[in-house]
């Protein structure tokens, strides 16, 4: 264990939970605090140039878990869809580019076509890209979204239709990624957890919190153990199914982003000793 914990040394930091600091700075910070990877959300990569970006992470020894968010695949517009393949082709070279291992997918939703529509927009979107991800080596990860997100973000809500999906497609390419915030509700979760595990379909695993009461669905996520959701039942679970991969912080919240970023990410260090990742 070394000066910062072992849990550390298990999780990546999404790099728009840090959104103030760019790609280099947060390299550095993650790395000083013992944190083992990194998520790469695509705008970062627009702090320097791609081949800068990818030896910095290269240089920093953090696993690069994902690069963060293709999807999108659905839209009224025919050459809108198009344009959202050509984008989705483009991020899997780009994380192969900084030897990202996953790209997530966040499947899109369009308001003014059914729900049915967006996903079969979905699952055309999917099979087409899968080819560039074998090529590339890159895994495309299947996020469900929590409901309240299919009016115009995606019309996969649950874990079972994540899973659907990828077992549709039987491809060792394409797999879900867990985020808690969005299937801690469900019934139904760790059900389809096992089905997860029987199939070796799960990715990734994002923890952030559920705040009570929620004064923005989009922007107001709590740091672990702040809110209701049970984290470490979750964690407990994957882990019996076989998961070892990393466990992502994603926080998205206007109150923590509006902080000063460096006591923010000492919170976050602070909140992950409380679980057992191991």
């Amino acid at each position: 264990m070394n000066e910062y914990g072992e849990n550390n040394s298990r999780i990546a930091i999404h790099t728009v939970t840090t959104r103030s600091w760019k790609l280099d700075v947060a390299i550095r910070k993650f790395k000083d605090a013992g944190i083992g990877g990194i998520s790469v959300w695509q705008s970062f990569l627009d702090d320097f140039p791609l081949k800068d970006s990818a030896k910095m992470l290269t240089e920093s020894r953090l696993k690069v878990v994902s690069l963060v968010r293709g999807g999108f695949f659905t839209g009224i517009d025919g050459d809108l869809r198009k344009k959202s393949i050509e984008n989705n082709i483009r991020m899997i070279r780009q994380a192969r580019e900084i030897n990202a291992g996953m790209l997530v997918l966040v499947c899109g939703a369009t308001p003014g076509q059914t729900l049915r529509t967006s996903r079969e927009q979905i699952l055309k979107g999917i099979e087409t890209i899968i080819p560039e991800a074998e090529k590339n080596k890159v895994k495309l990860a299947v996020e469900p979204l929590h409901p309240v997100y299919s009016d115009s973000r995606s019309a996969i809500n649950t874990l079972s239709q994540a899973n659907d999906i990828v077992e549709k497609f039987n491809s060792p390419w394409l797999g879900v990624a867990l985020d808690v915030y969005h299937v801690w509700w469900d019934p139904e979760l760790y059900v389809e957890i096992e089905r997860c595990g029987r199939n070796d379909h799960l990715f990734a695993v994002h923890l952030c919190d559920w705040r009570v009461p929620t004064r923005d669905i989009l922007n107001d996520r709590e740091i672990m153990g702040k809110g209701i959701i049970n984290i470490q039942e979750i964690i407990d679970k994957v882990k019996r199914i076989g998961y070892n991969g990393m466990y992502e912080i994603e926080i998205f919240s206007n109150e923590y982003w509006s902080m000063d970023t460096d006591i923010f990410f000492k919170m976050i260090l602070e909140s992950v000793k409380q679980y057992n990742l191991n």
